[in-house]
């Protein structure tokens, strides 16, 4: 089985663990190696460069930024940029090559690709209808399992994207205090309230003020310059930057809201059913307003939710927030699975433990290579290599790629419930291999 490793289930039984690529359930293995195979066999095909098809047509070369070809590999020769299968931590490339990958869907994937007990719920809720012009009973299912969970929580909506559950969050807090500024600290999509990419209203961006990350100064002076915070609608805060805060930061924000009358907001679209499965706010004890969560909540199915304070959720009811396809039934039933594992098997005490063990074998093979320049960094759980040089980094994550290891580009590289012992050899294995190679060609060089 492959999370044996892992799981001394309580009771109830556990659900089913994740098939791997390379043992256990006999069907995942299989369907990979059919994939691989088609895969290999579409090189021969004039139109199979999908990363040129790909910048042929999309303008950008991917819908979402972090897969782009040079965001992933930099300025080296690109790596694989398209699959088209992935179960465990293993996904089957365009070229047929299987990757063991680190980086899990940008953190949205804890337990596994293609988990079957998840893969089940979401087949049942399809079958059955996956969306009504009436509300899906699941819906309010997984709403009140959810604020069972997290602390703040004494309302929820769902939407299906990070980016949409802040901008909720923010929309709410301004409907309740009736006040424009907000303060931030971390990324939170793309949407005009916190960006000040071309095409976003200089009068919008006026109203966001970012502070560094964990600098009780820089936010104590950001309320100062909103009116003495007469102006001021919430402070969000990715609550883990790279590493934890210091709890007296975290305290402060507490505190300046609570003495201001506004809204303190935590994005734990990663830090959710990560760090702990009702993230930060469980792990530090400190309560937010209201919180966001996304990304693992559904194991890589579409969904997000913005929760918080019953009277500040109520706002909802006077401004308008919305999403078509919110409340279709296939992210809540994976939702509700993750819950049920959650509920089973301590999943985050585990997902430290392989991210510890990710950073480890890693760790020894730099160690090994003599590569200078290159440090790890993070928290066990989302960890990350940091390169002095990004041309350096290029090449290690296109040589790593070649010899069957998929790293994220900064932060972060996410540990899943499926990477195993098979799993960590080939990450310390391709991990050593590009270091030498590095080694090898900056001696050759010198």
């Amino acid at each position: 089985m492959v999370f044996s490793r892992f799981f001394k289930p309580r009771e109830p039984a556990a659900p089913e663990p994740a098939a791997n690529a390379d043992g256990g359930d006999e069907d995942v293995p299989d369907e990979l190696a059919e994939a691989a195979a088609a895969a290999a066999s579409a090189e021969d095909e004039p139109d199979a460069d999908w990363a040129s098809r790909a910048a042929r047509i999309l303008p950008t070369g991917a819908s979402t930024g972090s897969k782009r070809p040079e965001v992933l590999y930099g300025d080296a020769e690109p790596g694989p940029t398209h699959f088209h299968r992935a179960a465990g931590c293993r996904l089957v490339a365009a070229d047929g090559e299987t990757l063991v990958d680190c980086t899990m869907a940008l953190g949205a994937v804890a337990i596994g690709y293609a988990e079957p007990q998840l893969t089940r719920a979401v087949i049942e809720a399809l079958a059955g209808g996956h969306v009504a012009g009436l509300s899906h009973t699941l819906e309010v299912e997984l709403a009140e399992r959810f604020c069972n969970v997290v602390p703040c929580a004494e309302r929820v909506q769902f939407l299906k994207t990070g980016a949409e559950a802040v901008a909720a969050a923010v929309r709410l807090a301004r409907a309740y205090t009736g006040r424009d500024v907000v303060i931030g600290c971390g990324y939170f999509g793309w949407h005009d309230w916190c960006s000040s990419a071309p095409g976003v209203p200089a009068a919008v961006s006026r109203d966001y003020r970012t502070v560094a990350f964990d600098d009780i100064t820089a936010l104590e002076r950001a309320v100062a310059d909103a009116g003495g915070g007469s102006q001021l609608a919430a402070i969000v805060l990715e609550p883990v930057i790279e590493r934890l805060p210091s709890e007296r930061w975290i305290s402060r924000a507490r505190e300046l809201c609570d003495a201001h009358g506004a809204a303190l907001v935590f994005d734990e679209i990663k830090t959710g059913f990560r760090l702990a499965t009702a993230g930060y706010q469980q792990y530090s004890g400190i309560t937010p307003d209201l919180a966001t969560f996304g990304k693992a909540m559904a194991n890589g199915f579409p969904l997000s939710a913005v929760c918080g304070r019953a009277d500040l959720m109520e706002c909802a009811r006077e401004t308008w927030i919305s999403s078509t396809l919110a409340s279709e039934a296939t992210a809540l039933a994976a939702a509700v699975a993750v819950l049920d594992w959650h509920r089973t098997v301590d999943v985050c005490e585990k997902l430290a433990s392989v991210g510890s063990d990710m950073r480890g074998v890693v760790g020894a093979a730099l160690s090994a290579s003599g590569v200078a320049g290159v440090s790890l960094e993070g928290i066990d759980p989302m960890w990350f290599l940091r390169f002095d040089s990004p041309e350096l980094e290029s090449r290690f994550l296109a040589a790593a790629a070649r010899h069957g290891a998929l790293f994220k580009r900064g932060p972060y590289n996410f540990a899943c419930l499926a990477h195993d012992d098979d799993a960590m050899r080939v990450i310390e294995a391709a991990a050593s291999n590009a270091f030498v190679e590095i080694q090898d060609e900056s001696a050759a060089g010198a």
